[in-house]
C-alpha cells in the first residue's frame, strides 16, 4: 500500500515545470508543444519558470536538473510527447472519450481532448484533483466542458465503476493514458486495475509507463541512484516494475495485445534527433501501447 501521499501528489509539479520551460525553445526544437503547462504551477514556480526565456537561463535550469537526475528532462519530454502523440491519434481514429488514470496537473484535458469534441477523464487522488480543479478555476473560470474530475484511489477504488458513475461511456471504445503511476502502486493493486479495465470493449485502447523491475528490486540501478534512492528507500512509495519481457504476459489474460513498448532509443529516434536536441533519455523507464482485443 501506498504509506505516504503527499509524496506522490508532489510528483505532479516536476512534469509540468519540465513542460512550462520547454515552451521556450523555438518550434524546430521544442519536443513538446503545451502553452497552458505554466498555469498549472503556483505564481513563485511560474515566475521562476519564465526567466528561463532567456536561453542561458533555461540551460543553466537544464544543465542543473541534469546533475541531479541524469536523463530526466529528456525523458520527461518524450513521455509527455508520446502520450500527445497517442492522444491525437486515437481522437484522429474516431474514439471520443479519453480517461487519464494518474492526471496530475497535465494539460490534456483542456489542451487536445476537450476542444476537439471528445470528452475527458481525469481519474487522480483526491488531493491531486482538488488542486487541479482549483488550477482550472483560476485559468479559465471554471472546469471546461467535456472535462470531468474524478477522485479515485487505485489501491481501492474499481476505476471503471467510479468514471462510470461520472458519466463515463463503458459501451464505447476509449483511450485510457496510464501514466507514470505504476511504480506507486503495488502488484495487487496493477492487477485490479487491469482486471477493472479488462470491461473497455474492443478497439479501445491503453498507454501505461513502467519502471525497470531490477531498478524497484536494487539489482541494476541503470545510473539512476538518486531516484532510487528517494523513492524506493527513503520514500518507499515505487513498488512495481516490469521487465521489458512482462508487458505481453499481464496483459493478455485481461484482453490486451500489446501493440509497442517503447524507450530510449526510440524517443531519441523520434523526437529529440529530429529536433537536433541532445538530450540524455533514462533507461528505467518505458512506455506500452496496447489495444482491446477481446
Amino acid at each position: 500500500m501506498i504509506t505516504a501521499r503527499q509524496p506522490v501528489q508532489d510528483t505532479a509539479i516536476g512534469p509540468m515545470v519540465i513542460s512550462a520551460v520547454e515552451q521556450y525553445e523555438s518550434e524546430d526544437r521544442r519536443i513538446v508543444d503545451d502553452p497552458l503547462a505554466a498555469s498549472m504551477l503556483a505564481p513563485a514556480i511560474r515566475a521562476a519558470v519564465a526567466g528561463c526565456r532567456a536561453p542561458a537561463v533555461r540551460r543553466a535550469m537544464i544543465n542543473a536538473g541534469e546533475r541531479s537526475v541524469p536523463g530526466a528532462w529528456g525523458s520527461l519530454l518524450c513521455r509527455k510527447r508520446y502520450a500527445d502523440d497517442q492522444v491525437e491519434d486515437a481522437l484522429q481514429a474516431g474514439i471520443k472519450q479519453v480517461v487519464l488514470l494518474g492526471a496530475g496537473f497535465d494539460t490534456r484535458s483542456v489542451r487536445l481532448i476537450a476542444p476537439r469534441g471528445a470528452t475527458a477523464y481525469e481519474a487522480d487522488l483526491s488531493g491531486n484533483i482538488t488542486a487541479k480543479r482549483k488550477r482550472l478555476d483560476k485559468a479559465f473560470g471554471r472546469v471546461p466542458d467535456r472535462v470531468h474530475l474524478v477522485p479515485v484511489d487505485f489501491e481501492r477504488d474499481d476505476p471503471l465503476e467510479v468514471l462510470s458513475r461520472a458519466g463515463f461511456d463503458p459501451h464505447l471504445p476509449a483511450l485510457f493514458v496510464w501514466e507514470a503511476v505504476t511504480q506507486y502502486l503495488t502488484l495487487a493493486a496493477v492487477r485490479s486495475m487491469l482486471k477493472s479495465l479488462s470491461g473497455a470493449v474492443r478497439d479501445s485502447r491503453l498507454i501505461f509507463t513502467y519502471v525497470l523491475k531490477d531498478l524497484i528490486e536494487g539489482s541494476d540501478l541503470h545510473g539512476a541512484d538518486g531516484l532510487y534512492q528517494r523513492f524506493v528507500i527513503k520514500d518507499q512509495t515505487w513498488q512495481f516494475g516490469l521487465d521489458p519481457a512482462e508487458p505481453r504476459s499481464l496483459l493478455g489474460p485481461y484482453g490486451w495485445a500489446v501493440i509497442e513498448d517503447v524507450g530510449p532509443d526510440d524517443y531519441t529516434e523520434r523526437y529529440l534527433r529530429p529536433a537536433g536536441r541532445d538530450l540524455q533519455v533514462m533507461a528505467i523507464e518505458r512506455f506500452v501501447r496496447a489495444t482491446k482485443i477481446s
